[in-house]
């Protein structure tokens, strides 16, 4: 085991991975699996580079704002270190991308701006040029910055040439965004092991580079407009709708040496593949990746080693068409494998299912009653609840929707443990409302029921009237409530 200092420390040295259920029996297929950084992809590598590079040449001030346009996981690597290093960071990110994407940078403290899709990536980064000249901010410029490329030189490639162990590496396998990972393990195998084959892989139905049509670009050599052969595509952080500079110098110096089209719908099934016959999760521009170094691989003299780089994790395209086709919900299979015993059943056929407890009276606690009679005299809008109830967080999501403050008992916090106080306090309420279940709502000193007798109220007008006739303020909420619900428990509470 080793310690770090700090989570930055942790990044890279990858593990490289053979393939042996996927790969063609006459060639050694190996997956660089970037998901092993912290944050779950390659762009970790790079976005330190940046911030630490800006740090020492002091284009990054203490303090100063870092803004990026991405399409999530050059954000996600600049959150952490912007989090670890302690500078506020904005992210550009056109609204098209997947939702885990947006509440990830979030959780790490980022703030994201969003694009409209039609603008497309060309959209998002003049956003954020846009943002950095008007607030003085620090724009990482991912899409031309050298040291994107210079930290694949540097720590990938070594990486990779240490593991092969003086063994010759037939063709390196990459896909291309902001080209960094491209040209920068191009340039350095060029240097180090120039018989390497260098293969670039890029959406079929979005040639930029397998058209040979040039990216029109303004007169300081940057992109201008979308590339004439640009279409939308499944592979997020592939392939934007430019050519970046980065893309452009591998082309211009001739680091590529095939390029490898790739159909979204064999990228998805690739990746599932990818999962199901060798256990490695990935998202869709990964599956794409391997998708095209397979091809190589069929074509490749026996006893080749061949290395496709695998960019990120696959939980951050749960919202995307990767996962369209995958339950949620038990199938027929499943269902049946349920029922081939008796206990524990959906359905109410259950010959196991133990009877219910006898009830048995007890005396209510004296304490526990005039704590329940206080606090609903007291305090307009209660809610006795249990901290990790998914009815409960649903009530919570509507009150913090209308801006409304809810006086919360959790019964099963540490506040209420001693004595037992919580359930003496839920005796009481089951005794008085007749309900045994959590949540308990009170409104105004009227009992109103649980979270869906909430939902009821909201959608009647009621809840509105009793905040007005108490002198409340709140905000509209024009959404049905019952959308707050968690997912699998719409279909039981409609």
């Amino acid at each position: 085991m080793t310690r770090y200092n700090n989570i930055l420390e942790t990044i890279g040295r990858t593990p490289l991975v053979r393939l042996n259920r996927l790969a063609p029996e006459h060639v050694n297929l190996y997956v660089k699996v970037e998901s092993f950084n912290p944050m779950g992809s390659v762009k970790d590598r790079m976005a330190r580079a940046i911030i630490e590079d800006a740090q020492a040449s002091g284009a990054l001030q203490p303090g100063q704002t870092v803004i990026e346009a991405t399409s999530g996981n050059t954000g996600i690597g600049l959150a952490m270190v912007c989090a670890q290093k302690g500078y506020p960071l904005v992210v550009v990110m056109a609204e098209n991308f997947s939702v885990e994407r947006r509440k990830m940078l979030r959780f790490l403290g980022a703030k994201v701006v969003l694009t409209p899709a039609s603008e497309k990536g060309t959209g998002m980064l003049k956003k954020a040029e846009e943002l950095a000249r008007q607030h003085g901010w620090f724009l990482c410029r991912q899409f031309d910055n050298p040291v994107n490329a210079r930290v694949h030189t540097q720590t990938t490639v070594p990486e990779i040439l240490a593991d092969m162990q003086g063994e010759p590496l037939y063709a390196f396998v990459t896909g291309f965004g902001t080209g960094g990972t491209l040209n920068g393990v191009a340039t350095g195998l060029r240097q180090h092991s120039p018989m390497t084959q260098i293969v670039a892989a890029e959406p079929d139905n979005a040639p930029v580079l397998g058209s040979g049509i040039a990216q029109p670009q303004d007169v300081m050599g940057n992109p201008q407009g979308s590339h004439p052969s640009f279409k939308p595509h499944l592979m997020q952080g592939w392939s934007p709708d430019f050519v970046s500079r980065l893309t452009q110098e591998a082309v211009s110096d001739q680091l590529i040496d095939q390029i490898q089209p790739v159909p979204g719908d064999a990228a998805m099934a690739t990746s599932r593949r990818l999962a199901r016959q060798e256990g490695i999760f990935v998202g869709t521009s990964s599956g794409a990746t391997l998708y095209a170094a397979l091809q190589v691989a069929a074509q490749a003299p026996a006893g080749a080693n061949i290395v496709c780089m695998l960019p990120d994790t696959g939980e951050r395209y749960l919202s995307t068409p990767l996962f369209a086709d995958i339950d949620e919900d038990m199938n027929p299979e499943e269902v049946a494998i349920s029922k081939s015993t008796q206990g524990f059943r959906f359905d109410r056929s259950s010959a196991a299912a133990p009877a219910p407890a006898a009830v048995v009276e007890v005396a209510l606690d004296a304490d526990a009653e005039a704590f329940v009679d206080e606090l609903v005299a007291k305090e307009p809008v209660v809610m006795f609840a249990l901290e990790w109830c998914e009815f409960c967080w649903s009530a919570r999501n509507l009150f913090a929707a209308m801006n409304v403050t809810c006086k919360s008992v959790d019964l099963d916090s540490v506040e209420y443990q001693n004595n037992d106080f919580g359930n003496k306090i839920r005796a009481v309420l089951a005794k008085r409302t007749g309900a045994p279940t959590i949540p308990q709502i009170y409104i105004g000193q009227q009992h109103i029921g649980g979270c869906t007798e909430l939902f009821d109220y909201q959608r009647d007008g009621g809840f509105a009237g009793a905040l007005t006739r108490m002198d409340i303020q709140y905000s509209e909420f024009d959404k049905d409530p019952y959308t707050l619900l968690p997912q699998w428990l719409h279909s039981r509470a409609s």
